[in-house]
This record gives C-alpha cells, sequence and structure tokens, in this order.
C-alpha cells in the first residue's frame, strides 16, 4: 500500500528478477487523499504478476513481504513474513510511527525490516536503513526521503531470501516504546501546546493525510500550512485566539509561542479561505 509499497515493488522490479515475485496483494486505504492503488495494479498488471485484494486468498509462497499494510496476516507454517515498519526499532513499536516521530521533532527517520512475532513489531531485526532530518518537516518529503530506505531494504531482502543468507538480531526491549493508532479525533490541534510542536504536527498530517484538524463556530477546518513565531507578552493568555493579523494571515495564540496560518480550507477542499471573515476569531 501507499507510496513505500509501489517504491519497493519497483525495486523488486528494477534490481530482482521479477519472476521470483509469485504475486501482489493490494488494498485500498480511505484515510489517506492518495493511496497508491491504481498505481500498484497497473505496475503489477503490466508486469504480468498476479494481483489479489486483501479479501482474496492467494496461492502459497516462501516468504511475504508487508509494506505499509494495516491489517493482521497470517502466514502458514512453511512462510516466512518479512513487515517493513516506518521507524527505528525497537523505538515506535505499532501504528502510524512515521507521524509521530514527526511531531516529536526525532533527529533520525528510518525503515526496519524486521520478523513477524506474535505480538506486533517485536520480532527480529533483519536489517535498517536510516537518515538524519532537519525541521521544519512535511510528511510529504519525509515519505519521499524514506523511499530509498525502502528500495535499499527491498534489494537487500530479496538478496538473502534468493540466497538463503537470512539473519536476524533480538530487540532491545530496554529502549523500546509504542506508538498508539489514530482516528479522526488525533487530527485536531491542541491550541494549548507549544507552536513548534503545533507546526510539526500541522507538517505531520498534511498530504497524503486529511490534514490537521481545528473547529471555528463549529466547522470544522483544516490548517494545511503555518509557522510558529516568537511569544509575545500576553496578560490574560488564551489559546486559540487570533491576536495579530499579517496582511492576510491570521496569528494564533498557542500555550506558547505563537502560529502564523499561512493555509486554511474547509474540511473537504484545497481552496484557501483566508483572509478570515473577522478578527475576532477563536479557533477550538
Amino acid at each position: 500500500m501507499t507510496a513505500k509499497g509501489l517504491a519497493t515493488l519497483q525495486s523488486f522490479i528494477k534490481d530482482i528478477d521479477s519472476s521470483y515475485v509469485a504475486y501482489v496483494v493490494v488494498a485500498k486505504d480511505l484515510n489517506v487523499t492518495k493511496d497508491y492503488y491504481d498505481e500498484i495494479v497497473e505496475l503489477t498488471t503490466r508486469l504480468q504478476i498476479a494481483v489479489y485484494e486483501r479479501n482474496q486468498t492467494p496461492p502459497p509462497a516462501s516468504h511475504l513481504i508487508a509494506v505499509s499494510w494495516r491489517w493482521l496476516i497470517k502466514p502458514s507454517i512453511e512462510q516466512q513474513l518479512i513487515v517493513f515498519h516506518d521507524s527505528i526499532l525497537p523505538r515506535y513499536r505499532g501504528f502510524a510511527p512515521l507521524v509521530g516521530a514527526l511531531i516529536n521533532g526525532e533527529k533520525y527517520l528510518g525503515v526496519t525490516a524486521l520478523l513477524a512475532s506474535e505480538e506486533y513489531d517485536r520480532g527480529a531485526i533483519i536489517d535498517q536503513d536510516f537518515f538524519e532530518v532537519e525541521y521544519p518537516l512535511k510528511v510529504a518529503k519525509a515519505i519521499d526521503l524514506l523511499t530509498p530506505c525502502y528500495k535499499n531494504l527491498a534489494i537487500k531482502i530479496a538478496d538473502k531470501i534468493i540466497h538463503q543468507r537470512m539473519t536476524s538480531s533480538p530487540q532491545n526491549e530496554n529502549e523500546a516504546s509504542y506508538s498508539l493508532w489514530r482516528d479522526e479525533d488525533d487530527y485536531y490541534i491542541d491550541w494549548t501546546l507549544d507552536s513548534h510542536y503545533i507546526q510539526r504536527f500541522v507538517d505531520a498530517l498534511g498530504f497524503p493525510f486529511k490534514g490537521a484538524a481545528t473547529t471555528v463556530e463549529g466547522e470544522t477546518l483544516r490548517i494545511r500550512d503555518c509557522i510558529a513565531l516568537p511569544d509575545v507578552n500576553i496578560e490574560n493568555r488564551n489559546a486559540g485566539k487570533v491576536i495579530f493579523m499579517q496582511g492576510d494571515y491570521p496569528v494564533v495564540v498557542c500555550g506558547k509561542g505563537l502560529i502564523k496560518i499561512l493555509s486554511i480550507t474547509r474540511d473537504s477542499s484545497l481552496e484557501n479561505i483566508l483572509p478570515l471573515s473577522k478578527f475576532r476569531t477563536r479557533f477550538i
């Protein structure tokens, strides 16, 4: 699934004999604005590789590789399941690890190839690829930066499988952390937090995701772009209120610091609705 799944498949096709690929299982992801489902199906079909939907039962295969996959896979006893996970394990086990790492401002991002286990993301590590990042960093750019990691790991793992050189190492449980699943409620901005955190939050939930959400007079809006500004002394601090207008751009009070909103849209649109209709606006 997703751009990462497409990139992994492209690497297999480019650097590994495609005859080693028995089939590809695909699924749509309604939680993102673009899931690359059509591109994956088109490439697989063009290469005459069998395609199965996730609710279908494919034939046996020696190894299964899961990339950007959100559902439980139950391999047979004869099969080995390898998972590509969007974090430098053992940190950020679980769900939406890239989003969580970006929000928290992690210095390094990466991908781990690991053996599947009964408890998610606790299996032995086969290989990892990672890199250093600087902020601000939008999630679309972060995904682009992760793509070479997926490609590198895909080639390495395929080579290990073909030449029967698979090795792995157990994770260090003392360094483990978890990332919870996210739903629609987790898109909403908490204006009582630090402005730099909020900027990372907005950047982490942008395209291909739905966009960080806020409410104005009962209507859900999506903040597409913003920048953190230095704080000012506010005697009656009230997070979420507009304090200044810099041209068409409202400046909003945060728990610490200020946020200048550069682009804000209605829930199902990409059209910037700035300037606001009134100065006295409260974001909730």
